[in-house]
C-alpha cells in the first residue's frame, strides 16, 4: 500500500461519531486582548473600588466650599462642627448599611433609636433604676426591635420593605404611647443622670471640638470596616447580598445570617439614641424623626448599592459628611435652605445612575 493510501485512510474519521467533526473550526481559541479605553479603565477601577465616587465627591465639595469661603470654611472648628452634625446619622447610617448589603433595607432605624433613647431615659425617672441598668435596657430594646425584624425577614420570607414600614409604625406609635409625649429635660439628666448625656462631652484640640459621639462614630466604622473585610462573617453578608441561593450552597446559613444582621442592626441603633441624648441634651419621643431617610441617603451618596452585596461602610461615612459639607457650606454662604435639599436630591438620583452604569462592568 503506497504512502498516499495510508495517508488517505489515516485522516477518514475511524468512529461514526467523529463524523460530525469533518469541517468543524481548527482555530485554536484565543482570549480578546484588545486595549480598554480609558473609560473603561476607570468604570473597573470604581467597580472594585465602590467608595471612590463618594470620596471624590467630598473632596471636591470641600475645595469648592473652601475656595467660595475661605479660612471660615476651612477653620477646625468648622471642620469638627461638620462631624459632630453627622455623627448621628454616621452611627444609623452603619447600621443601614449593614441591612442593604444584604440587599434588604430598614426603614424603622430611626423609630429604633427613638425609642431606644425614651427606654433609657424613662426607665431611669419613672423606675427610679440606676442608669447604667437603663442605658442598658435601652440597648437590648433596639436589638429585640431588630431581631423581631430579622425574623420577619428571614423565617417568614417577607419583604424587608414591608416589614420594617409595619415595624417604624409600630415602634413610632409604643413610643408615643409610652412616653405619653413628655420630654425629659436636659437640666433633670444633669443632675440625676449624667451618663444619659456622655455622648455630648466633648474633647478640645486646639481649635477642634471632638465630641464622644464623634470618636464612637468614627470607633463603629472602623470596626465594622475590619468585621466586614476581614472576617467570615463579614464575607457571609457580602455574599447573601449578591446571590442567598449560591450563598446557601455553599454552606452559609443564610437564615441565621439575616437574624442575625437586623439584630445588630437593632443595636446600633441603640447606641445612636444614646448618641442623641448626648447631642440634643434631653429624652425627646419627636426627636431624630427623619433618621430612616437620611440614613439611606447617606448610604446611597456613599455609593453602596440597594441591590446588595456591593458597597464600602466607608463610603457610607463619605456619604454621610458630603450632606454635611453642603448643609454647612450653603448655610455660612446665606443661601436658602431648600437649595440643600434640592442638591442632595440630585446627588441620590446622580449616585443611583453611576451604580447602575458601574454595574455594567459586572454584567
Amino acid at each position: 500500500m503506497s504512502e498516499t493510501t495510508t495517508a488517505s485512510t489515516a485522516s477518514q474519521p475511524s468512529q461514526e461519531f467523529e463524523k460530525v467533526l469533518t469541517g468543524s473550526a481548527t482555530q485554536v481559541a484565543s482570549f480578546d486582548t484588545h486595549d480598554k479605553t480609558a473609560i473603561q479603565k476607570f468604570q473597573h477601577f470604581l467597580h472594585g473600588s465602590p467608595s471612590a465616587v463618594p470620596l471624590i465627591v467630598l473632596v471636591l465639595s470641600v475645595a469648592i466650599f473652601g475656595i467660595i469661603l475661605g479660612g471660615k470654611f476651612f477653620s477646625a472648628f468648622t471642620m469638627t462642627l461638620i462631624l459632630q452634625q453627622v455623627a448621628i446619622v454616621g452611627i444609623v447610617g452603619a447600621a443601614q448599611t449593614l441591612v442593604i448589603l444584604t440587599a434588604g433595607i430598614d426603614l424603622s432605624v430611626g423609630a429604633i433609636m427613638v425609642l431606644s433613647s425614651v427606654v433609657m431615659g424613662q426607665f431611669t425617672f419613672r423606675y427610679g433604676l440606676p442608669p447604667v441598668v437603663s442605658v442598658a435596657c435601652g440597648l437590648a430594646c433596639g436589638a429585640l426591635c431588630g431581631y423581631i425584624n430579622g425574623l420577619l425577614v428571614a423565617r417568614m420570607k417577607l419583604p424587608p420593605f414591608i416589614v420594617t414600614l409595619g415595624m417604624w409604625q409600630i415602634i413610632l406609635a409604643s413610643n408615643f404611647l409610652y412616653s405619653a409625649n413628655e420630654t425629659i429635660r436636659s437640666q433633670d439628666l444633669a443632675a440625676q443622670a449624667p451618663l444619659l448625656q456622655f455622648f455630648g462631652n466633648n474633647i478640645k484640640l486646639g481649635g477642634a471640638v471632638f465630641t464622644y459621639g464623634v470618636i464612637a462614630m468614627v470607633l463603629l466604622v472602623g470596626v465594622l470596616w475590619y468585621v466586614l473585610n476581614h472576617t467570615a462573617w463579614g464575607r457571609h453578608v457580602y455574599a447573601v447580598g449578591d446571590d442567598p441561593d449560591a450563598a446557601e450552597l455553599a454552606g452559609v446559613n443564610v437564615k441565621r445570617m439575616l437574624v442575625s444582621v437586623y439584630t445588630l442592626s437593632g443595636l446600633i441603633c441603640a447606641l445612636a439614641g444614646w448618641a442623641l441624648i448626648g447631642r440634643i441634651g434631653s429624652v425627646s419621643p419627636t426627636a431624630g424623626q427623619f433618621a430612616n431617610i437620611e440614613s439611606i441617603t447617606a448610604v446611597v451618596i456613599g455609593g453602596l448599592s440597594l441591590f446588595g452585596g456591593r458597597g464600602s461602610i466607608l463610603g457610607m461615612i463619605f456619604g454621610a459628611l458630603i450632606v454635611g459639607v453642603f448643609s454647612l457650606g450653603l448655610r455660612l454662604i446665606g443661601t436658602d435652605p431648600q437649595w440643600t435639599y434640592l442638591l442632595i436630591g440630585v446627588l441620590i438620583i446622580s449616585a443611583v445612575a453611576i451604580d447602575q452604569w458601574i454595574r455594567k462592568v459586572a454584567g
